[in-house]
């Protein structure tokens, strides 16, 4: 008989599996506690659950993680996971140091259907959604290597776009966020759509504390049309009431993506729709230069220019800040996933 794997499952999925048995309810919850805290997935050494009941498990059940079969790191530490599935699918994750704190920025979906032009992701179109296990097992991997200080902050800024998966996120963030679980605060797990409103509202009243992170990139639906298809379906304005909405359910600021492409968006009247748009939400903008894909036709802005932008944008903008691009020796900056063997 196959063993069925127990990875993604969720408190409430183990307690009813517990009574399915015939056990306890509570039985569950030590189930999941030692799968997901204490990292052991030998059910022989899980001392608090019965002899018979663990020979059940272990008899019926694994609890398989993922494995890489490739990694890079860069030279400002960053470093990079390839991830083949079960169904030979490819993922990929990417660790970011920042001092003595680590970013795990995890993939949603296998791919990405929403095609933006200047994303290497976007280009290698969609496969399928990850299941929640898929999700967990990028961020078991990295405790199970560097300890339970693998990271402290979750980015869901990988491939994919996590609001066309919102089933399956809000599954595997419940575990993250399970004080039994991997125990990360939903506060320091951030959510980055390209702008899908009917999800933004959705998870804005779903309740959970997460932060919320919007791929602007430009700030009139004429320019925005011309890189992210997406813009066809909700218009810029739309997509600043959803962010409204979600900065005044989380009381917590919005944060907007911008990615400054040279000679494309990054003009003194772009630097003015933007602040426009973002008027009234409680908000920062976060720029980022773009970083460049091998085979598309855009250019990543120099110094000067970035500091032409920025300077007009602040006062007009409540926090600007620039994003140091990481990893781009790599590939694993963002707009780079491509899911591609990496070569060291």
């Amino acid at each position: 008989m196959k063993r069925l794997n127990l990875l993604g499952n969720t408190v409430s999925d183990l307690e009813n599996l517990m009574l399915s048995f015939g056990e306890k309810r509570y039985q569950g919850r030590r189930l999941f506690k030692w799968l997901y805290q204490s990292l052991q997935h030998d059910f022989s050494r899980m001392t608090d659950l019965s002899q018979e009941l663990r020979e059940v498990l272990a008899e019926r059940y694994t609890f398989a993680g993922l494995e890489p079969v490739n990694s890079a790191r860069s030279v400002d530490g960053t470093e990079k996971f390839l991830f083949r599935l079960s169904d030979e699918a490819v993922i990929e994750s990417v660790l970011i140091p920042d001092g003595e704190k680590r970013t795990a920025c995890i993939s949603s979906q296998a791919g990405c259907a929403l095609a933006c032009s200047f994303c290497s992701t976007g280009q290698m179109g969609f496969k399928r959604n990850l299941i929640p296990g898929e999700i967990i097992g990028q961020l078991l991997f990295l405790r199970e290597r560097y300890g339970r200080g693998a990271f402290h902050n979750i980015v869901f800024m990988g491939m994919g776009e996590p609001l066309l998966n919102y089933d399956n996120m809000v599954k595997a963030i419940e575990i993250i966020s399970s004080e039994i679980g991997l125990s990360v605060s939903a506060r320091k797990i951030t959510v980055s759509t390209v702008g899908i409103v009917p999800g933004i509202y959705q998870l804005a009243d779903s309740g959970l504390k997460v932060n919320l992170a919007v791929s602007l990139h430009a700030a009139t639906d004429e320019k925005r049309r011309k890189t992210m298809p997406i813009a066809n379906k909700f218009g810029v304005r739309e997509l600043a009431e959803a962010a409204g909405y979600f900065a005044g359910k989380r009381k917590k600021r919005v944060t907007f993506e911008y990615l400054l492409i040279g000679g494309y968006n990054d003009s003194r009247q772009d630097a003015i729709d933007l602040s426009r748009v973002i008027q009234g939400i409680p908000c920062k903008i976060n720029v980022i230069l773009y970083n460049p894909v091998t085979g598309l036709p855009y250019w990543r802005p120099i110094r000067d220019e970035v500091d032409y932008f920025t300077g007009i944008l602040y006062p007009r903008a409540p926090a600007v800040t620039i994003r140091k691009s990481r990893g781009l020796d790599i590939a694993a900056a963002c707009g780079q996933l491509a899911g591609k063997y990496i070569q060291n």
